[in-house]
């Protein structure tokens, strides 16, 4: 533990999703050096669309049990977390990344009507649309992925302002039924880092949403959403100030399935 508490950070990936790099260990070698006390694999889950950007069905066994020795490996030193990162592709969700054997399931939406709208490579379709209808598609998804029950963490809350295509509309007013439901799910949501390092230049979620999970008394946690080594722990601090500033003095960590506030 630091000073200040326990540091939890969630959401890492590996070179099993095709667009990460680095090894397990250099990962782990960097959140020992960010002194992060909890560190948790959430690669992108197998699932039959989209195969470019994830694992494989028949490479879940191996990076579940490359996570594992990790854990053992590195005993005292670092508390190794096993997760996914799932998609909500309604018809797309696999009953056999549902049923792993892991401590935690990230549900994240990155999909609208099988648009990858956070992939610079399908960033034309913003221009000319109705950037509010697809803020309420978006949040219509998170809704249904929360009101599924079967995630423990809410990945990236607004990841639909990534390239600061931004409603007119108040985003509290687009979101608020997906943060009820959020909220009845008992899920937690994640500070994600890489929105710092995208063009929105902020974190997920916002402040203003951020400050409706605390309304709400929605847990959260942390996450760096690593895809090379050298992100992990990345502006971690300031995302620790971003919660302090609504309130927030807990995060939530996981251990097969089972959800843990400590003092971050």
């Amino acid at each position: 533990m630091n000073e200040r508490g326990v540091t939890i950070d969630l959401h890492n990936h590996t070179t099993r999703c095709n667009h990460a790099e680095g090894s397990i260990d250099d990962y782990i070698a960097r959140a020992i050096e960010e002194k992060i006390d909890i560190f948790g694999f959430s690669d992108h889950a197998p699932m039959d669309f989209d195969p470019r950007y994830r694992m494989g069905f028949d490479e879940m066994a191996a990076y579940e049990s490359d996570v594992r020795r990790a854990r053992e490996r590195y005993a005292g030193q670092i508390d190794i977390r096993l997760g996914y990162e799932v998609d909500w592709l309604p018809g797309h969700v696999d009953e056999r990344v549902l049923k792993a054997d892991v401590d935690y399931l990230i549900g994240s939406v990155h999909f609208i009507d099988r648009w990858g709208f956070d992939n610079p490579e399908f960033i034309g379709k913003y221009e000319g649309a109705d950037i509010d209808t697809i803020w309420r598609d978006y949040f219509d998804l998170v809704e249904a992925m929360a009101r599924s029950g079967l995630f423990d963490i809410v990945g990236h809350l607004d990841l639909i302002k990534v390239f600061k295509y931004v409603p007119k509309t108040d985003v509290r007013l687009i979101a608020e039924r997906a943060m009820d439901a959020i909220k009845e799910a008992d899920m937690a949501i994640e500070l994600n880092a890489a929105g710092y390092r995208k063009p929105i230049g902020e974190a997920y979620p916002s402040l203003e949403l951020l400050q409706m999970a605390y309304e709400r008394e929605i847990p959260i946690t942390f996450g760096s959403d690593a895809h090379k080594p050298e992100q992990v722990g990345f502006r971690k601090e300031e995302l620790h100030r971003l919660a302090r500033s609504v309130g927030y003095t807990k995060a939530a960590h996981f251990r097969k399935r089972d959800r843990e506030l400590v003092r971050f």
